[in-house]
């Protein structure tokens, strides 16, 4: 098995890439090892790593955050954890309850259909580019309310990319948009 590893624009996380599918197009983000140890045996194994602090994990790559210290010195030791989970035959989660990543539906005004079709089109995937994903919360009075996971959380770019990138698309497509927040 070969596993491929990517920069992220956040310094803090590193994006590793199995070459298999990771969620099947679905993804969870982990932020404590209490939380991964319920819900999945990879991310848990990836919390063991002294450093670890969060684990994302995206339809096909895992985006591992650290507290400190040298990728040069983590990455040996979180390469041979993933390709130890995906040789062990473990599920990648054992609870697959989804993050709604703000799927239209029925109730949802026009304004709101058209902001997360743009978002599923056209930022979701360069954003997982980056490592990190980004999830629909609301829309209220011309305010966007999204919220970054993944490599985009807390990485120092992200607000650049919330007011010039996605508010910027957003406008043009949607005039009523007037502003993009993070949660």
């Amino acid at each position: 098995m070969f596993i491929q590893t990517e920069a992220t624009p956040n310094p803090a996380t590193l994006k590793f890439i199995p070459g298999s599918p990771v969620m099947n197009g679905a993804t969870r983000d982990f932020r404590d090892s209490a939380e991964a140890e319920r819900d999945s045996p990879l991310a848990a194994r990836l919390f063991q790593i002294d450093g670890v602090t969060g684990v994302f994990l995206g339809g096909d790559f895992i985006s591992v955050t650290k507290s400190d210290g040298e990728w040069q010195h983590l990455k040996p030791a979180l390469l041979g954890a993933i390709m130890e989970h995906y040789m062990s035959g473990a599920p990648v989660v054992t609870n697959d309850d989804v993050v709604d990543a703000g799927e239209a539906n029925s109730e949802d005004s026009e304004i709101v259909v058209t902001i997360k079709e743009l978002l599923d089109t056209r930022v979701r995937p360069a954003v997982a580019q980056d490592g990190g994903d980004i999830v629909f919360h609301g829309y209220d009075e011309g305010i966007v309310y999204l919220h970054m996971r993944g490599a985009c959380a807390g990485c120092p770019s992200s607000t650049a990319t919330l007011r010039h990138g996605i508010e910027n698309l957003l406008k043009h497509f949607v005039p009523e948009v007037i502003e993009v927040r993070a949660v």
